[in-house]
């Protein structure tokens, strides 16, 4: 009897790391956490399923029951992969918001026509959408994001432990809400540059008002990309109300999703 009970202890924490797993991938996957830095793959498996041991001793109360059926597992394993994957969605939307940010920059500048490989994207993009990319990414670890983020995994636990149902229109709400908040606090990110660079080409466009022989278009852009990159140095000392409100949109997020689900 003992061996069979040990046996039933043994399967149960196993689904229950297997479900964990799949939940945590789903977020690690699709986000720009881990994939920012080079790393093998096997090691990303490995701290995956390091996490989901460490998450599944540290809360013993959601134990998945190990008499679960192939159908009723495969249903469970949807869910976590659901589950994960809309949790993933809120903090790329938080990245997103430095992508929009970066863009903007890159076409007000003149840096669009230029393009490099993305570390964080995998992908060709221009210049300052990839450097707010990495910065987005950098300043995420030096907040302690990476603790907020473990944080919010193990609110997920205590709201939705592996094998429960869950409720997707719960999350619709608090995503659409931080899909309109991305392109406003992608705006207030680089706002008083925009605005500096607008002075600029106001101002240049007065001088070929009265000077027509100038090619203004020679003149423009190295006046704008030197003015553009001032005020974008000056400005990042004082961009960290920004930044916080960006970060903070993420965790926002995820407790309307949990919190608000009953």
């Amino acid at each position: 009897m003992g061996p069979q009970n040990a046996l039933f202890v043994d399967m149960s924490w196993l689904l229950t790391v297997f479900l964990l797993s799949l939940r945590l991938a789903a977020v690690f996957l699709m986000t720009p956490v881990m994939y920012a830095f080079s790393m093998p793959a096997m090691v990303r498996v490995l701290l995956v399923i390091s996490l989901s041991i460490a998450l599944a001793v540290g809360f013993p109360d959601i134990r998945v029951s190990a008499e679960l059926g192939v159908g009723e597992l495969m249903q469970a394993a949807f869910i976590e992969l659901i589950l994960g994957a809309t949790m993933a969605l809120g903090v790329m939307l938080g990245f997103a918001a430095f992508s929009v940010g970066g863009a903007l920059l890159d076409v007000q500048i003149g840096y669009g026509i230029a393009q490099v490989f993305d570390p964080v994207s995998r992908r060709q993009l221009p210049i300052l959408t990839s450097a707010f990319n990495q910065l987005a990414v950098v300043v995420f670890f030096a907040l302690d994001g990476h603790h907020a983020l473990m944080r919010g995994f193990a609110y997920s636990l205590e709201r939705f432990p592996p094998g429960r149902t869950w409720p997707l229109a719960s999350a619709a709400g608090p995503v659409f809400k931080q899909v309109a908040g991305m392109f406003s606090l992608g705006f207030a990110l680089v706002a008083p540059i925009v605005f500096c660079i607008f002075l600029v080409e106001l101002g240049l466009g007065v001088l070929a008002r009265n000077l027509p022989q100038m090619n203004m278009f020679a003149m423009g852009i190295p006046v704008k990309i030197v003015v553009g990159l001032s005020a974008l140095s000056l400005w990042m000392t004082g961009a960290g109300s920004v930044t916080s409100r960006i970060y903070a949109s993420i965790f926002q997020t995820w407790n309307a999703m949990f919190g608000g689900a009953q």
